[in-house]
């Protein structure tokens, strides 16, 4: 039987929106059976201490331990539910057996598919600043565009401040939002694409105020069901 192994708990509010997803879109295309999910929540403390540190070859040694420990239960392909650990995806990739659903390779693909070519990114710190995303959307010739480093302080201290401690609040949505706004007039984006698992949480509208709001809790949701369903 194909089974999904998912790193879970980066952050955990995030991780129960996933599995949630998994099992209504999986039961909606399997006659109402649910999806064989095997989930390894991790330590986002440790996580983030170690990133915050660049000591990104403790964090690739943490993730393909518990890969590991994944496909040693049972998973026939994994995915790490959430962005951030991206900043070390093709290391863990060349070190894991496990074949993996990377979530920013998956939202490049949704990107291109939709025809857009200039598209914003929210997230953590870690992954606004990091290559993982470029260089992903670059192969498909789609361009970019990021927040001002102002901009950046303020989503990355509402994430990891809020977000990650399973905050929403109104006020920090309006400033997002704003942001959104300031992208558009500012960048002429064509959509924003929400690169950290636990903004769908908080901005939870298809588009705003004509920017498609990419979701890619959803979109990583969607591809690994239709992997779940390859017989």
């Amino acid at each position: 039987m194909t089974t999904l192994g998912l790193i879970g708990g980066v952050g955990p509010e995030s991780t129960i929106e996933y599995y949630r997803l998994l099992v209504e879109k999986y039961r909606a295309q399997a006659g109402g059976s649910y999806p064989p999910v095997i989930i390894n929540s991790v330590d986002l403390k440790r996580l983030i201490e170690w990133i915050t540190a660049g000591e990104l070859g403790k964090v690739a040694d943490y993730l393909v331990n518990e890969i590991e420990k994944l496909q040693r239960a049972g998973a026939t392909f994994g995915a790490i539910a959430s962005n951030t650990p991206h900043i070390v995806f093709d290391q863990i990739k060349q070190r894991t057996t496990l074949r993996l659903v990377s979530i920013v390779e998956t939202t490049g693909e949704h990107v291109k598919s939709l025809g857009l070519k200039r598209v914003g990114l929210f997230g953590t710190r870690f992954t606004m600043k990091s290559r993982f995303y470029p260089d992903v959307f670059a192969k498909s010739g789609i361009e970019l565009i990021l927040p001002n480093d102002d901009e950046q302080a303020l989503i990355h201290a509402k994430y990891m401040g809020e977000l990650l401690n399973n905050q929403f609040l109104p006020t920090t949505r309006d400033e997002l939002l704003a942001i959104a706004d300031k992208l558009k007039e500012r960048d002429a984006i064509e959509a924003l694409i929400l690169g950290g698992t636990e903004l769908p949480l908080l901005l939870r509208d298809a588009e705003h105020n004509g920017i498609p709001l990419l979701d890619t809790t959803r979109i990583h949701v969607d591809r690994l069901v239709r992997e779940l369903l390859i017989k």
